[in-house]
């Protein structure tokens, strides 16, 4: 018994004096996610989005990612998630994420889709002084009104999107006399919407708006919008609906024939072109909200993405899969930047923001740089192509690719700005 009291206070000892860096690395990275799970942008993006994390922290806690993302987990640390759904209001989601932080105590958070969300996350994020990216929710008004030292966006705002859409639709369509709308009436089709007809009114001033639509979010019914656009009459039709709006508008304007009488352009239409493929007319213009899906580069990573998700899933990885993807991987990439220059010991929030800010790093849908909002928002170039149906598979032709200066403004400089000084068209 007297030997195993000494060995039990040498143990105690040792581990008294161990380096903290060894705790450091047992304990495991808490990431919170927050995506759709419930509701209409659940299907469509939600769950590509977690399926995208679930698959990623697999193969980073097995090693069994590419360089640069060798290495296990966050610098040899685990990583564990709590998926969270982000359906319900800004308010509701607003609690749950104080819950992340406060209550389950997470490293991190990743997550949110709605632009409303994320305006509402940003100022608590701050608060609580809790590093969190932001994969998706497009609207430009997070880092343009504020800034921030907590808070990040790996993936483009809609002006990308929407400069991207107008320069596209120019390219194809030189001749054509006039546009309409149709958005959701909240912060990401609002600035979608706003964008796209600033940047043809810039590309083209003789243009003419027939009309612009703006329903409600998750409306669902949409035979009034579509009387009044097959009514106008105007040879494109921009929107940028996204989830469950878009496939109850593409069911909806199917049988009546709307984007066969006008040429759709869908900024976010890439996630719904797989599964209504017999309801989009062959030269529909989308967009997959960057180099993302049909759009990707081709790359060592890209091919290993597009791989392991197919397999496991056995439907293609869509946008916001990519989106999830790279802001894993951004994040993964400056927490082990802050670990090394933190002498391998475990970086703190402050230390991991720090090495996020103004970083350049490969995605699977390429090159992301951190150059807007003081180096917290992401800008990477955009694509864009139209539909062709090929022996019942979708696929885009006609497609062409704009560099991230062209389709993003200077950092400092609000998007509408810099649309209206016509800065694009250089």
């Amino acid at each position: 018994m007297r030997k195993l009291k000494q060995l039990a206070v040498a143990v105690a000892a040792a581990l008294a004096l161990a380096p903290i860096s060894v705790f450091a690395q047992e304990a495991p990275v808490k990431i919170g996610i927050v995506t759709f799970l419930s509701g209409p942008a659940a299907s469509p993006f939600g769950v590509p989005a977690r399926n995208a994390a679930e698959i990623l922290v697999e193969m980073l806690n097995a090693g069994k990612v590419a360089a640069p993302y060798a290495t296990k987990g966050f610098g040899g640390a685990k990583i564990e998630t709590e998926v969270i759904d982000e359906s319900g209001s800004s308010t509701t989601q607003v609690t749950e994420f104080r819950n992340l932080v406060q209550r389950d105590k997470v490293d991190l958070v990743i997550g949110y889709v709605s632009s409303g969300n994320c305006l509402a996350i940003a100022p608590v994020a701050e608060e609580l002084k809790k590093l969190t990216d932001f994969f998706d929710c497009g609207t430009p008004r997070i880092f343009e009104d504020n800034s921030y030292k907590y808070v990040f966006r790996t993936s483009p705002t809609s002006t990308m999107d929407n400069v991207g859409a107008a320069l596209y639709v120019m390219d194809v369509k030189p001749k054509l006399k006039s546009i309409a709308g149709i958005n959701q009436n909240y912060a990401w089709g609002q600035d979608s919407w706003s964008d796209f007809e600033a940047s043809m009114k810039q590309l083209d001033p003789k243009v003419v708006v027939k009309t612009s639509q703006m329903p409600r979010l998750f409306a669902g019914q949409y035979n009034t919008e579509i009387s009044t656009l097959l009514g106008a009459k105007p040879d494109v039709i921009h929107s940028s609906f996204y989830d469950g709006d878009l496939e109850a508008l593409l069911l909806q304007a199917s049988p009546r024939g709307l984007f066969k009488k006008s040429t759709g352009i869908l900024t976010a239409g890439e996630p719904a072109m797989w599964k209504l493929a017999s309801v989009i007319p062959n030269g529909t213009i989308i967009g997959a909200r960057g180099p993302f899906g049909p759009y990707a580069p081709k790359s060592a990573l890209n091919t290993w993405f597009d791989k392991i998700f197919r397999d496991r899933y056995q439907v293609p990885p869509t946008y916001p899969s990519y989106q999830m993807a790279q802001a894993i991987l951004g994040v993964k990439l400056a927490w082990e930047k802050a670990q090394a220059a933190n002498g391998g010991k475990r970086p703190s929030n402050e230390q991991v923001a720090a090495a996020l800010e103004h970083l350049t790093y490969e995605g699977p849908g390429g090159e992301v740089r951190m150059v807007n909002g003081k180096g917290h928002q992401a800008i990477m170039e955009t694509a864009y192509g139209m539909t062709k149906l090929v022996h019942g598979k979708m696929t885009v032709t006609n497609v062409k690719r704009y560099p991230a200066e062209r389709v993003n403004p200077p950092d400092g400089v609000k998007a509408a700005d810099w649309i209206a000084s016509g800065g694009f068209k250089k």
